[in-house]
């Protein structure tokens, strides 16, 4: 099991070296709320346990925030703002500077915490700490440059100024299955743009969030600046926090990543305060292979968009749409592929998919296998849950699934690849554009021609070609129809925190 012992909530605790691994989480570990730059318990003194999903034992109990809690957070950040929308651009551009710099030399801390309540492999932790410090890094550039305007009106009657300024204080919701790269993407350009932030954390990952809390917190402390500026909630009751935030006329921005049921619940409850927001929310992304792909590659690109965290990502590949005359091959070579993983506890060292998050996800990937099978699919490889302590279940390949199928039409969130079949390009594009998501879709092919085809007709917000990954820290992430609205990353990533101001001279 991973040695971090349990503690009593609302004091810095010391964690220790995760089981099977060199790296150790040296620093102490908060488990608190942070609330005007001091970790304390909750008002309510009660807390709830993190588990390590791939032994079922806790790892430690967290303070559980209470609305009182969450609206003394809230004070925190709109008492701070006045301050922090003050300070200097390049002050702010050289702490998340500071932040990404004590990020990478951290790594082997923060990937412990992050394999240690995720599960991931440690490798994949790594990889997430280098991906989500990149965010740091991106947004302490763009602090500098948030560029205005200033012209002569068309009438030649009078001049036109246009400034961006801050939103305000803002309410960030991370999920859980990217702990930090999440917090990350919606913490730096909130604060580059001069906004503060009350975070709520995912109750299942809460100690990462906590680890790059205590980091920035120490780096504003070092610097002199508003420690109020960013407060950490964690809580396991969601709506009992975000419910007297929305209604609370101090918040001016709510960004969200997570369920569309959810998200739909908080843009209702955002809309009396009239709220900026952001929403990432589900996905069902389509894998085009086509006939004249390089099909060893699609394998490769397939596994690289299916199998990161185990399949549990809104960018995972959903569905496998592939056409009828290079269908078994790429069957044969994807199953292969899947055969040779490696399923275990993320700290250890062969280890290459870990555990899903809970046993509701192990239970509803179950499900949607039966379906596939009933409905007259045929398992290749896995298509079990594995029978020990752990939320595992193994990556399984189904083909000949239906279109109709419950894994074809719902988002997975697991390790299973349904493969369908098409004839045209028009039949795979119909196919792809199914449902109503649409955050990122992949597409293997040689012709050119047809990359800017489904540019232009495939309905999601992301196009990878001839390659499993999309996400950087440099380019606009987000999706269309119910994946959501609003960018994050690259430059419309820190305008999701401006307001622009027209001045007429």
């Amino acid at each position: 099991m991973i040695g971090i012992a349990t503690r009593p909530s609302g004091r810095d605790t010391e964690a220790c070296r995760p089981h099977g691994s060199p790296p150790t989480v040296a620093a102490h570990l908060p488990t608190g709320l942070l609330i005007d730059g001091q970790w304390r318990p909750a008002s309510s003194g009660a807390t709830f346990p993190v588990q390590d999903p791939a032994t079922e034992e806790t790892l430690f109990d967290v303070a559980d925030a209470t609305s009182d809690d969450a609206l003394a957070a809230l004070t925190s950040a709109h008492d701070s703002w006045p301050a922090w929308r003050e300070v200097a651009p390049r002050q702010r551009a050289d702490l998340l500077r500071a932040v990404f710099d004590e990020m990478i030399a951290r790594t082997d801390d923060l990937a412990a915490v992050i394999t240690a309540e995720g599960g991931k492999p440690l490798a994949e932790s790594r990889a997430e700490v280098i991906y989500g410090a990149e965010y740091l890094r991106w947004y302490s550039e763009q602090a500098v440059r948030i560029d205005g305007l200033a012209r002569r009106a068309p009438s030649g009657a009078n001049h036109q100024v246009v400034l961006n300024r801050p939103v305000g204080p803002a309410l960030l919701i991370t999920p859980w299955n990217f702990p930090l790269a999440m917090i990350t993407r919606k913490v730096a350009p909130a604060l580059a743009a001069g906004c503060t932030a009350v975070v709520k954390p995912a109750a299942l990952t809460p100690l990462t969030t906590a680890l790059f809390a205590e980091i920035v917190r120490e780096q504003l402390e070092s610097r002199g600046l508003p420690t109020g500026i960013l407060n950490v909630v964690p809580t396991t009751h969601a709506s009992g926090i975000s419910g007297p935030l929305l209604a609370d006329r101090r918040l001016r921005k709510l960004s969200f990543t997570g369920s569309t049921e959810v998200g739909q619940h908080l843009l209702r409850a955002a809309a009396d305060g009239v709220l900026r927001t952001s929403m990432e929310l589900g996905g069902n992304a389509p894998f085009l292979v086509f006939e004249d792909a390089d099909i060893p590659a699609a394998v490769q690109g397939a596994l690289a968009a299916k199998m990161r965290n185990a399949g549990q990502t809104c960018v995972a590949a959903n569905r496998f749409l592939v056409h009828e005359s290079v269908a078994d091959e790429f069957a044969a070579g994807l199953t292969a592929a899947f055969d040779a993983l490696v399923v275990g506890h993320g700290s250890d060292p062969g280890t290459t998919v870990g555990p899903l998050i809970e046993a509701k996800a192990v239970a509803k990937v179950s499900e949607l296998v039966a379906d596939a099978v009933d409905g007259g699919a045929r398992v290749t490889t896995g298509g079990d849950a594995l029978d020990h302590a752990g939320f595992f279940y193994a990556p399984t390949v189904l083909t000949g699934v239906s279109p109709d199928s419950r894994a074809v039409r719902e988002e997975i969130f697991g390790p299973v690849a349904p493969i369908v079949t098409f004839g045209t390009e028009a039949e795979a594009v119909t196919m792809a554009n199914s449902t109503d998501f649409g955050l990122v879709a992949y597409a293997y092919t040689r012709d050119v021609g047809r990359t800017f085809r489904l540019a232009e007709s495939i309905e999601a917000g992301m196009l990878g070609v001839n390659r499993g990954m999309v996400s950087d820290a440099t380019a606009p992430f987000g999706g269309v129809k119910s994946s959501g609205l609003g960018r994050e990353g690259g430059e419309a990533g820190i305008a999701e925190y401006l307001d622009s101001i027209y001045v007429a001279i």
